[in-house]
């Protein structure tokens, strides 16, 4: 869903306040109270964004924001905590949090911040390169204005290296955001790129002895 949200909260009160306070905001919001809950909503379906609680009874939030913008780099992430260190909030926001909230805090005014954070979120789905164009919300691609018939994993690869322009990925490391393992046939990397290529698109070089990254040519 567009407007879903997932928050990462084990006090019980905070999470039964905040997910009251955004769904009176029209925003969808599911609070688990443990990382191990999280990853496995987040595994069946990816959030538009995430509210992370910092200090948690199994593990600690900045992990989970580094790991969530490895594997899901379009999801938005907004750090709650009661760290109000101002090392804690740049390593937060240098791991690619979006937003920091320090406790206690105002719920209409996080449920603006949420907003506001989904609005960005929006207006950035689509990836735009020369002539070529990627839209999330649509799962649509187009090249020099034609639409390309490309199956999820072929649009999940492009929408990858195009998110990391300029950035040598590995096999493995686009094994892993794409297909959700960092460890089997390469191939399947090597062949998706060349069905990529062979639909025209040549933004994709071969890094040698690496493996890809996207570099926009005009």
């Amino acid at each position: 869903m567009e407007k879903r949200v997932y928050l990462l909260e084990d006090d019980k009160n905070i999470g039964e306040l905040v997910t009251c306070a955004l769904e009176m905001s029209n925003i969808e919001t599911e609070c688990y109270p443990t990382i191990a809950e999280f990853w496995d909503a987040v595994e069946k379906e990816p959030p538009a964004a995430a509210l992370l609680d910092i200090m948690l009874p199994d593990g600690n939030g900045l992990d989970v924001l580094a790991r969530l913008k490895q594997k899901y780099p379009m999801v938005g992430v907004i750090l709650l905590s009661a760290l109000g260190q101002e090392t804690d909030k740049v390593r937060g926001l240098n791991l690619g949090a979006d937003d920091y909230v320090s406790k206690p805090f105002g719920v209409l005014e996080l449920a603006a911040r949420v907003n506001a954070l989904l609005r960005r979120s929006r207006q950035t789905a689509a990836l735009v390169r020369g002539n070529l164009s990627l839209d999330e919300d649509t799962m649509t691609v187009t090249l020099r204005g034609v639409r390309l018939e490309l199956n999820n994993k072929e649009f999940n690869l492009l929408k990858y290296l195009m998110q990391k322009e300029g950035k040598a990925l590995t096999r493995e490391n686009i094994l892993n955001a794409v297909w959700g393992y960092d460890e089997g046939e390469t191939r399947t990397v090597d062949n998706h790129v060349a069905r990529l290529r062979k639909l025209g698109i040549d933004y994709i070089e071969t890094v040698f002895g690496v493996g890809y990254k996207f570099v926009y040519r005009e």
